[in-house]
Order: C-alpha cells, then structure tokens, then sequence
C-alpha cells in the first residue's frame, strides 16, 4: 500500500490540475484516502484508512460522492473562511459600538478577545454546558444589567477554576483572563454577541482570522474587513521550503532505517521485537526533536505564518505517531502539553500591542482545535492556556535606553516635521502642505540592534516600507538612529525589510540558525536591496538562496491590496537552489475573490 501512494505521488503533478484527493485500494479491504487542497499530501503516514463496511455509513458514502462529484464540497479553507468571516463580521459591529462609547481601544481589543476564547471554548467543550451562550439567552439579553457582574465573574472563575453556579469551571489562567474587566451593553448588542456565539467557533480558520480580528478591532481598518485577505496557501509556499522539506527529509531518511530494521527476511514472519523497539526509538528520536525545535517570526503581526507553521508541524507529528501506532500497536495517549508540539515553540516579535495579543490567541486556537482533533472530549492539562511569554511586544530591528524630544540649538526649542496633512491653497485651490499639522522629532539615546530569541528557522512577512516612505513613516530621528546602528551593513537607500534580512543572514552565517525565509516586495531585485543579499552570499562565512520566487500574487493584509511580493529562502554554505517561477494565475475557485488568485509553480 505505501508503494501505491508512492506511484500516485509521481503520476499526481503531470496531471494538468494537481488532484485535491489521492485514493488508493486495497481491494477486499479498505481504502485509504489524502487530501491535499495546498497542493502537498503529507507523507505515508498523513493517510486516512476507511474500510469497505464503512461506504454503509451516510456520512462515508456523501464523502465519496462529494470527492468524485464537487471535491470543492471538501475544502476546508473553504469552509472555515466562511465561517471567519460571519464571526468577523459580528465582532466589527460590537467594536464599532463599544468605540463610539469612548471606551479605550486596548481595552475593547482585550474585552472581544475574552468573549472570543469564552466562544471558542464552548464550542470545543472546554466550557460544558454552553455557560456562555446559555447565560445571554435567558439572563442577559431579558436583563442587560446582569451582564457586567455575571460575564466578570464567570472569567474570574476561568482565571482560577472553581464553580460558577452549579457548573464546574476548568482552570484556563495564562494571562487572557487575569484581568477580567467587562463593558456594561444593552440589549442590541447583547444580540449581536449572541449571533457571534451561535457560529460554530470550532471550525474558524486561525490562519486568516487574526487578520480579519484585526481588521474588526481598528476603526481606520474596519472598512476594509470584507476585502481580501492572504490565502492560506500563499502563506504555505513559504513555510514549507523553510520549516517543512528540511523536517520532511530528516522523516524520510528516519523511515529509510526504520525499513530496514523492519525488513523480514527468509522464514520469518514478522520482524524481532529488538528490531521493533529499535525502530520506535528510532521514530522517538525524531518525534523529541520535532517538539524541540523553536519557529520565530520577527514581524509576527496577528500570527498567521506562526499558526500555518504550528497545523503544519502537527499533521507531520500526528503522521509520525501514527507510524510508532503501527509498529508497536500502542498509540500515544500522552495529554501533556511538553509531550507535544505545543504553543512554546512559536515565538513571535510583534511591534503592535493588539497585534501581538491577538497573535497569542490564534496560536492557542489552533493548538486547542488541534488538541481536541486527537484527543476528543478529553480535557488537556490545566491551566488550559499556559503563560509561554513567547509573543514579544517590541521593535524588532532597534532598541534604545531613551526616547526625548529632539532640540532645535538655534531656538532651543523642540524640533518637528510636518505630519503629513494638506490643505487646500486659498489662491491656487491645490492641495499643499498644512503646516499646522507638525510632529514631534525624537533623539533615541543609546540606539542599537534589538535582540531576537534563540529559534532553529524563522519564516516572516515583514512590514512593506520602502525607502522613500521609511522617514515619513518614523521620522527623522528614527532613521537616523536605525541607518546609525546598521552602517556599512544595509545601505541607506534599502527598503526597511532590508534589516530584517540582514538580521537574519547573519544568524544563518553564524550557525545559530538553520534557515530563513522572508516576503519582501519584489524591489529585492533592485540594486541597493540586492547589495545586502549579495554580501551575505560572498563574504567568509557564506549563505545561500536554496528557494526564491522573484515575483509572485499577493494580497497585503494590512490594507488589503493586491502587490507582487518576492519569497527567498537561505541556509549556510554554498549550495544550488530552486528558482520558481508563476506559470499562470487565474481565479481563485477555493475563495470566489476577483482579487485572490492561485498560482500553479
């Protein structure tokens, strides 16, 4: 059977679309099944077995009318971004309202994101009994008043565990619910967090749904919460040169040996239980350095690439440990978080507060989504969100000991830039500068590089500034300390993801890094860019490009439009890399966007 998948692997990509499912029979038997929308199958072991008695089970037989008929029916990208949407949707609505209320914006972010978890948590079962949706049908809608009090006590509870009337509370603490801070609402907006409630929580796409939170949460972006968003698959190309094909090669090589331990020869039936234990330790081998491992995204946002690196790593962990099942006949029943590929292991630098507490969310989300796909109802260890401190809220590229407002020596008074407002010239009628719109300059004392934590593979997609735009965007101070602090390392005329290349190229040169990977927009090619990449792959120590797309389709998630970006991919040494290239673009069918598009390389 593992030789029919191999033969369906090889005849999969000459086909002119690549199949979304591969099937294979063992006739008398079962069937066993893959599913690769992304384009990727998993390895072997990825694989779902369904025997022959099993097309007698309604749900078995629509599953293989659908994956012959409308294999579209199936897509789970599909299917959760539909469900994210409707959930952001009702969430922009409460955050407009809460706004107009004069509420402080940080504080409505952290308010949602409780009711988002206390939504999530229901649905998954973490909270039995539907606590939360119950209470506001029959308390707090019929009684708005009761809400504040009820909804602040029900997260204290969460905070600690215990009970909340006659329901027993697990212990969720991390830091979500350590402040449990609630808004008084009425009636209209008690509605609108009961139609949130009622969407099936368990099914949102954490890959796009930080984004979309995001989008909800601030009222100059809020506009833009039906635009485009990064497909999920974009983000993939990227993670998986980067994190997955060097973890898939280690796999593949492990299961080489373990044939051979396994391998029976003459009359023997089976293979020796030495051999057999062996090859499990062997595998156990593996599976310890796949929950080891350390991910970094310096420029993380709402966490998109860190959750699509964690739901990858967790189907190649669930497929290795399908493979111990199938050797020893023992299945890992561990529901420890240390024995998994666990939340610890994504570190993140965010530069934005919200952003960063959202990105945290997203990580535990689909860790918890993961959780509950292998362990069912069983309740994980608590405290159910632990405090990892892995999401660091801070600049990424430049640090200081002070910030204080520039001095003009020949005024004596505090330097400033014109803020970026026009208006109209009372003669000509042409928009000019208003040059009451002024800033404030800012000397930064003491101004250096900023420190990343220790990580095996960083993967990013890091703010798209260019060069022209950098001082508008920080201001002359700014600049100046951060051109100070990279001189003779990254030109003055490189876009600002320049510096988190340069960072990160220095680390692989080092040996503390295995490999980087990074979005920029495709002026990576321009001289001044490409100058701070050619120094990394020519000096002492020398890095190479092992994976690049020079110009790609992408949908900018900040303001939702569409540019064309450039993926590279670098490790130590001198090696030969892939250049790939787009094929052709069309309508995106899994989406349904006039913008989105999807790409055959």
């Amino acid at each position: 059977m593992q030789k029919a998948f191999i033969q369906a692997t090889a005849y999969a990509p000459h086909l002119p679309i690549k199949p979304p499912f591969l099937l294979t029979c063992d006739i008398g038997s079962h069937f066993e099944m893959w599913m690769g929308f992304s384009g990727d199958y998993g390895g072997y072991g990825a694989g779902e077995k369904i025997k022959l008695d099993d097309l007698l089970k309604p749900e078995i037989f629509d599953l293989f009318v659908d994956i012959f008929t409308d294999p579209q029916k199936r897509n789970p990208e599909k299917i959760r971004a539909k469900v994210t949407r409707e959930v952001a949707d009702e969430l922009a609505k409460l955050a407009s309202w809460l706004e107009k209320q004069q509420h402080d914006p940080q504080q409505v972010a952290n308010f949602l994101m409780r009711c988002i978890f206390t939504m999530f948590a229901e649905d998954v079962q973490l909270l039995k009994g539907e606590v939360f949706t119950t209470a506001l049908k029959s308390r707090w809608i019929p009684k708005p008043n009761r809400f504040k009090s009820e909804i602040e006590s029900l997260w204290q509870t969460m905070n600690t565990g215990g009970n909340f009337g006659f329901d027993a509370i697990l212990k969720f603490n991390g830091s979500l619910f350590a402040d449990a801070t609630a808004f008084n609402l009425p009636k209209e907006q008690l509605e609108v967090l009961l139609a949130a409630a009622e969407k099936d929580w368990s099914q949102v796409e954490p890959a796009i749904f930080g984004t979309l939170l995001e989008r909800a949460l601030d009222s100059e972006e809020r506009s833009k919460l039906g635009a485009h968003y990064t497909p999920r698959a974009y983000v993939e190309r990227l993670v998986r040169p980067v994190v997955l094909e060097p973890l898939r090669q280690d796999w593949l090589e492990t299961e080489i040996v373990v044939d051979q331990l396994l391998k029976v020869e003459g009359d023997q039936l089976e293979p020796s239980a030495a051999n057999k234990k062996k090859a499990v330790d062997l595998i156990n081998d593996f599976l310890q350095k796949l929950r080891t491992i350390k991910i970094l995204d310096p420029a993380c946002s709402s966490g998109n690439f860190l959750y699509v690196t964690l739901d990858l790593l967790k189907n190649l962990e669930s497929e290795v440990i399908r493979r111990i099942a199938d050797i020893s006949g023992k299945y890992q029943s561990s529901i420890l978080i240390e024995k998994q590929v666990n939340p610890s292991q994504f570190l993140g630098i965010e530069v934005n507060p919200r952003a960063a507490s959202i990105a945290e969310l997203v990580i535990w989300i689909g860790y918890l989504q993961w959780y509950f796909k292998r362990f069912g109802n069983t309740s994980p260890p608590e405290p159910i969100l632990q405090k990892f401190n892995n999401i660091k809220y801070g600049d990424a590229v430049l640090v200081w000991d002070e910030k204080k407002p520039a001095i003009d020596p020949t005024t004596n008074k505090p330097r400033t830039r014109w803020g970026g407002k026009t208006t109209k010239h009372p003669v000509t009628g042409e928009d000019v500068p208003d040059a009451n719109d002024q800033i404030p300059i800012f000397d930064y004392i003491n101004p250096r590089a900023a420190e990343w934590p220790d990580a095996d593979y960083i993967v990013s997609n890091p703010p798209y500034i260019g060069k022209l735009y950098m001082l508008e965007r920080f201001g002359e101070g700014y600049i100046e300390a951060l051109r100070k602090v990279y001189e003779g390392k990254v030109s003055d005329g490189s876009d600002f993801v320049m510096y988190w290349w340069y960072r990160a190229a220095q680390l692989v040169a080092k040996g503390e890094l295995k490999r980087f990977g990074f979005i920029t927009t495709s002026s990576i090619c321009q001289t001044f860019n490409r100058q701070v990449v050619s120094d990394a792959l020519n000096n002492d120590n020398p890095i190479s490009l092992i994976f690049v797309i020079p110009d790609h389709p992408w949908i900018d998630d900040k303001n939702a439009a569409k540019i064309r970006i450039a993926m590279t991919v670098a490790e130590a040494g001198k090696k030969i890399g892939t250049l790939a290239e787009v094929a052709s673009e069309k309508k995106n069918v899994v989406m349904g966007s006039k913008l989105d598009k999807r790409f055959q390389v």
